[in-house]
């Protein structure tokens, strides 16, 4: 018997996640701008949930999942575009949250297991990340639901879905410095050897040691249900800003300033930057005891905006031409992505008060994924 065809689950994945992000932030805009409050989905917190666990778990299953059989890949993606649309017009609903912790629940069943034989113990960390990203959402629902039935023990947890929102960020920080990593270390390495250059800091073990230990505590901090946020936010604050200094000693060995040859390596480079300047910022949020969402922003929008559209572009081009990204590909969307994630921040904790930089960071984040949608579209063709 013949095996079943098997398709990449980027085609899939890759498309729907970046519409989806095109979409999400003016409707975010919309809901609280316009008075109505739709869709309620993305007001609020709903708003976060959309991104870590709607559009980033979609990244992750176009990243992780590999070529799978229709009966694996149209599965999950029911699940998740099921759950996104019934989750944005009406987040309370039962139905739409049991398919959004159905979709990361299947999701970790098929990707966490492929990273879990890894030899090396820093190898291992993809898998216990990935799953506890998964979880999140069924935690959250979970936490729901006490609330709802027995608000009496609730009270004594001191877990909330803010909180986990920012275990996710986290989650996906610790994710990107890791996958970020191994993208970067031997693009970097090639390019500068063409150049007669040998790069003798490549992967840095040590270092990202050094980062899995500090971010995976300042999770674990988070996550510990008896522990005040008085506690738990300045102990995962100063490890927040180790991991920052870890991160900006590990991309300058890189000496990625020498691949100018390279835009698409040097992008990669300016996604690896936000997130050494989000984990600064919001480390030094978390000790001070200020809100930290403008400085997280510099991670969801700056980092994972820039390292997404660049994992994506990088990915298509490989497929299709086996080149890299086209100059002017990279620097429109990667320019789009900064112009957003600087706005974003210049708005502070408090962005709709400055409409004019929210409308600037919106529209920029939106045009780059629209971009990326329609030129990913068209290059499916020719896959």
């Amino acid at each position: 018997m013949s095996n079943p065809a098997k398709r990449p689950a980027f085609l899939l994945f890759f498309p729907l996640a970046a519409l989806l992000a095109s979409l999400a932030v003016p409707f975010s805009i919309w809901a609280v701008l316009s008075g109505t409050g739709w869709p309620a989905g993305l007001v609020g917190p709903g708003h976060g949930f959309e991104l870590i666990f709607g559009f980033a778990l979609a990244l992750i299953a176009g990243y992780t999942l590999g070529s799978q059989p229709a009966r694996i890949l149209y599965p999950l993606l029911g699940l998740w575009l099921a759950a996104r649309l019934l989750r944005i017009p009406c987040p309370d609903q039962l139905l739409p949250t049991a398919l959004s912790v159905s979709f990361a629940l299947l999701l970790a069943w098929h990707v966490v297991p492929r990273f879990s034989t890894a030899r090396q113990w820093r190898n291992r960390i993809t898998a216990p990340l990935i799953l506890t990203l998964c979880l999140l959402p069924l935690l959250a629902a979970l936490l729901a639901l006490t609330w709802k039935l027995m608000p009496a023990l609730a009270a004594h947890i001191r877990l909330d879905p803010g909180r986990l929102l920012h275990v996710g960020v986290i989650c996906l920080l610790l994710l990107m410095s890791f996958i970020g990593g191994r993208v970067i270390a031997p693009a970097a390495a090639h390019t500068l050897e063409q150049r007669g250059i040998e790069l003798r800091a490549r992967l840095q073990p040590r270092l990202e040691g050094a980062l899995i230990i500090l971010l995976g505590a300042s999770i674990i901090v988070l996550l510990i249900p008896g522990l005040p946020a008085e506690t738990s936010y300045p102990l995962a604050g100063v490890l927040l800003v180790g991991a920052s200094l870890v991160l900006a000693v590990r991309s300058l060995r890189w000496q990625l300033w020498k691949c100018a040859s390279r835009p698409d390596v040097l992008a990669f480079g300016v996604g690896y930057l936000w997130l050494e300047l989000g984990s600064l910022a919001s480390g030094i949020a978390f000790v001070a005891g200020r809100s930290p969402t403008a400085a997280l922003h510099l991670i969801t929008v700056g980092g994972l905006g820039t390292l997404s559209t660049s994992i994506m572009l990088r990915l298509y081009f490989q497929r299709t031409s086996r080149t890299p990204p086209p100059t002017g590909w990279v620097l429109c969307i990667t320019g789009l992505i900064a112009l957003a994630s600087l706005a974003r921040y210049l708005s502070g904790d408090m962005p709709f008060a400055h409409p004019l930089l929210l409308s600037i960071s919106a529209a920029s984040w939106s045009a780059a994924y629209l971009l990326l949608t329609v030129l990913m579209l068209k290059l499916a063709r020719q896959l």
